[in-house]
């Protein structure tokens, strides 16, 4: 593997190696550019990934200490562990389940297609669905997501057909098992997917789409990348002419050093990539790195989420097959008369037994809701993944009074639920009911989820720069050469799974940095 020293201020250094930071590398040394990645967790083989949900758990789960606040579930049942993101290379793409879908046209324009949302902090991206199409195109080539460019579609397990048929006579008619980042057969020296389950302990066979088993290994295939893992950045180094002029960071012995670099590209999530710009205030920038408008850490969001789980006559076994394979997307438009703005998905989710205990009726329990898990392999389920709105008093902090391992403070994510996000749980809810009492369930079960999964803002992009803290290539408003590569970018979250836009996101913003490199503006 490539070394650089920790003087070479020639690199570009990435920090976090999920579906953003490793989508950037892989771009940047396929153009021949020298890129240091740090990755706070260790390099997992697919071969060591557990499928017992309680090992995985604490294998790949980002475990530090964060606490919660705020109205919404995870202050309420598990403050200590606000949110599900990966600390390990690939990031929590060895935890997704693959779906890939494209924002909506109208999730470009929030602010314009719904107007002012009172309590919401809406503003319009900075692009449109049109810039972001060919993007969308490469990402979906790259990732091998499946019904798209020509590639088969994944296989369907019963889960999703007693979604899909019940969705069809209730009238819903938007039905899909496409979408999906898994190999339907052999693809790119991977294999095709053998419907083993478990998507979200990690792939042992590599069918999955992670950046772990296909971008880190082709950025590295260049030999113009270098990743270390188990290296936590702490803190971002600029001089007086606001450029960043390197990292510090732990190395794997808890050891300080200095990385130097020509630009940095975080992506650490919307959670730490924040608190690594808090951390890293100075005189210069005493409210953090690049946050001259105030908006670091805020808007805040998840998605609306929701679970629906039904019990039937005839085993369904859910668990069997791709944990999400597929989805309702009739609800994912914009109607303002069910109550709320945005829209939607309904998607077909298992959840191992273990897990389903916890989330459906998380700090309840009794011999009725006993009786329930005991049919487990009778019950299908499906998850809402739903437009949150942002707000701006939804937010990561620093606890000053609380530190972590290294002596800094420790996050705390704060959320006071839009009144919205109730409306359209109740909504799911209700359609979920008929679709299931269509064919046949005996009995339905509302529950919600506790701990996030899919976290955006905080480092908004905006057209103006006093509206947010990057620009439409995730480049600060005010520091010239560092770059935000995340889903912290988001300025809204749309209905649809995250990842493939933090994908496309990242191969644009690849794109500007190698040109502005090339013309040495960076």
């Amino acid at each position: 593997m490539k070394r650089f020293a920790l003087d070479d201020d020639s690199v570009v250094v990435i920090v976090g190696s999920g579906a953003g930071g490793a989508s950037v590398a892989r771009t940047l040394c396929r153009r021949g550019i020298d890129v240091v990645m740090l990755e706070a967790g260790p390099r997992l083989s697919p071969a060591q990934f557990h499928q017992d949900e309680n090992a995985a758990f604490q294998q790949l789960t980002w475990l530090d200490r964060r606490r919660a606040s705020g109205n919404w579930a995870a202050a309420r049942f598990a403050p200590q562990l606000p949110l599900l993101t990966v600390k390990a290379v690939g990031g929590s793409t060895l935890h997704w389940n693959g779906l890939s879908y494209r924002l909506q046209e109208h999730e470009f324009r929030p602010l314009s297609h719904y107007g002012r949302v009172a309590g919401a902090s809406l503003i319009d991206w900075p692009l449109s669905a049109a810039e972001l199409a060919p993007y969308y195109d490469r990402a979906e080539k790259q990732m091998g997501v499946s019904g798209r460019h020509g590639l088969p579609l994944t296989a369907t397990n019963n889960n999703y057909k007693v979604l899909y048929n019940g969705a069809r006579r209730v009238g819903y008619r938007r039905i899909s098992n496409a979408g999906i980042a898994i190999n339907a057969g052999p693809r790119d020296g991977r294999p095709g997917c053998l419907q083993m389950g478990f998507c979200n302990q990690g792939c042992k066979i590599s069918a999955k789409w992670s950046t772990l088993v296909a971008s880190i290994p082709e950025a590295e295939a260049t030999g113009k990348l270098e990743l270390r893992d188990q290296c936590m950045a702490l803190q971002l180094e600029h001089n007086d002419r606001d450029r960043v002029t390197g990292v510090i960071y732990a190395d794997r012995h808890g050891r300080r050093q200095r990385q130097r670099a020509r630009l940095v590209c975080v992506a650490g999530n919307a959670v730490e990539t924040p608190r690594l710009l808090f951390n890293s205030a100075s005189s210069r920038h005493p409210h953090g790195l690049g946050n001259d408008s105030g908006e670091l850490g805020r808007n805040y969001m998840r998605h609306t989420m929701a679970l629906g789980f039904a019990s039937f006559d005839k085993p369904v076994n859910m668990h069997r097959g791709i944990t999400t394979p597929g989805a309702v997307f009739d609800e994912a438009g914009h109607d303002g008369g069910r109550g709320f703005a945005g829209g939607y998905l309904i998607q077909a989710a298992s959840l191992g037994l273990p897990t389903l205990a916890g989330l459906l009726q998380p700090g309840g329990w009794g011999a009725d809701y006993a009786a329930f898990l005991a049919r487990y392999k009778y019950l299908a389920g499906a998850l809402m993944n739903g437009e949150e709105m942002p707000r701006r008093e939804n937010r990561v902090s620093l606890l000053d009074a609380h530190k972590d391992q290294y002596g800094l403070p420790i996050p705390n994510v704060h959320v006071d639920e839009h009144p919205m996000s109730e409306s359209m749980r109740g909504h799911f809810h209700r359609r979920v009911q008929a679709i299931y009492q269509a064919v046949g369930a005996s009995e339905y079960r509302a529950g919600t989820t506790v701990a996030a999964a899919h976290n955006m803002g905080t480092c908004r992009m905006s057209a103006r720069p006093e509206q947010g803290v990057v620009d439409s290539y995730g480049c600060s408003h005010r520091i010239g050469n560092l770059f935000v590569s995340d889903g912290s970018q988001f300025p809204s979250s749309g209905a649809e799974n995250p990842t493939l836009t933090i994908v496309a996101l990242a191969m644009r913003q690849a794109d500007h940095i190698a040109a502005k490199m090339i013309r040495r503006e960076l």
